[in-house]
């Protein structure tokens, strides 16, 4: 995590040191999200019809490649924005199929009662190197250049290679009668009709869509900062700190998460994460209006609540993960972490488009405030529309042979 994260920082400054323009680094958002949409729905469909292991063979390999490439183009001095942008997509693309191919073996190596604990400790990983990977490589770029921090990406990619290599054949469970399928567009189909079918599972779907929707003011950070903690027009230690609040709240939820496994009402502890993570938003947007006139410490309080709310999200993640891991059928796996992966990634950047529009209206404050109401209450009502979802326990706790 934190040598991806080293090229997650290196890609967008080089291209900004290439072109000059933020227009060509806000590329990087279509040229990442496409390519994760389309290979993460159809990575999941092919994680339900071939050996998993193989699949994360391949995807692994995939993105070591694409990392060799970003180190040869930095040592070689091409300096072409499209080459970047080129192997930006085909990253993407890899990743795209090893996420959910990832997560989908996990039920097939562990009990079910350790699936909270497993999916919350990759949460933890994923957040902490979200963090200590940018700060390492922004202070790096100057003194070692883009090549070397690509060439840490790379190797540091071998260790997951590794580890690939030592799991077992993990095949998907098929039914013996049925036709071979094939990992296709109906395939994918196959999949979102399955959810149809399954209101508990899409529940955990809709209920993400809703706290990242209008909950996630992570494009607002530079205006608050700038605004109301008088940081400067280019971010400033205001904005990193907004910035690394969620994930730092994230990781100490983390740290903290052991009674997550002892939790069986998953449904209810979603619901309640979820309202947790709204009410802290709110109260995020709240206290900004106390930031100027004021003798209290409106900083921290703010950094205290993105915090708490980094917490309850990564609880909340952890639970809704187990139960796609946990109720839905092996043979469809695959394809309910494809959703999940491209649900992930699409709802913050749909939340970036809506707070952007909304806080041009109606102001930062009354936009981060106003969402985080919403959240609340639109959850509640989502979870009281569906009680299945509120009744949902995981499943009575079995143990795999090894």
């Amino acid at each position: 995590m934190i040598g991806g994260s080293l090229t997650v920082v290196s890609v967008p400054s080089q291209i900004y040191e290439i072109t000059g323009s933020s227009a060509y680094v806000g590329l990087t958002g279509i040229f990442g999200l496409v390519p994760l949409i389309i290979f993460g729905l159809w990575g999941g469909a092919l994680a339900d019809v071939m050996d998993r292991r193989i699949l994360l063979l391949i995807s692994t390999t995939g993105l070591i490649a694409t990392s060799a490439l970003f180190w040869m183009q930095a040592a070689l001095g091409v300096n072409n924005v499209w080459l970047l942008l080129g192997i930006f997509s085909l990253q993407q693309a890899f990743f795209g199929v090893n996420s959910p191919t990832r997560n989908a073996i996990l039920p097939k190596i562990l009990p079910l009662h350790d699936l909270p604990a497993a999916n919350a400790l990759n949460m933890t990983v994923f957040q902490a190197g979200s963090i200590v990977g940018p700060v390492i490589g922004g202070a790096l770029i100057p003194l070692l250049g883009y090549s070397w921090l690509y060439l840490v990406d790379t190797l540091s990619l071998l260790t997951t290679l590794w580890a690939v290599i030592k799991l077992p054949s993990i095949r998907p469970d098929h039914d013996p009668d049925a036709p071979k399928r094939v990992a296709g567009i109906r395939s994918v189909l196959d999949g979102f009709g399955y959810l149809r079918g399954h209101p508990v599972l899409l529940m955990s779907f809709v209920v993400d869509l809703i706290a990242m929707i209008f909950g996630m003011p992570r494009a607002l950070f530079p205006q608050i900062a700038h605004e109301s903690f008088g940081g400067s027009d280019g971010g400033g230690l205001a904005f990193a700190l907004l910035f690394a609040a969620i994930s730092a709240g994230a990781v100490i939820g983390g740290v903290f998460s052991g009674w997550i496994s002892r939790v069986r009402r998953q449904g209810l502890a979603v619901v309640v994460c979820i309202v947790i993570w709204g009410a802290a938003i709110a109260g995020f947007g709240g206290v900004l209006v106390f930031a100027h006139g004021t003798t209290l410490p409106i900083l921290p309080i703010a950094l205290l609540l993105l915090m708490i709310g980094g917490a309850a999200d990564m609880v909340s993640a952890a639970f809704r993960q187990s139960m796609l891991q946990s109720a839905a059928s092996d043979d469809v796996r695959g394809r309910l972490q494809g959703v999940f992966t491209v649900v992930v990634a699409g709802g913050p950047r749909i939340a970036d488009v809506a707070h952007g529009a909304s806080a041009a209206a109606a102001g930062t404050v009354a936009t981060t405030a106003g969402g985080g109401v919403l959240v609340v209450i639109l959850v509640i009502v989502a979870a009281l529309a569906v009680p299945a979802f509120l009744r949902y326990r995981v499943p009575a706790v079995t143990r795999v042979t090894r």
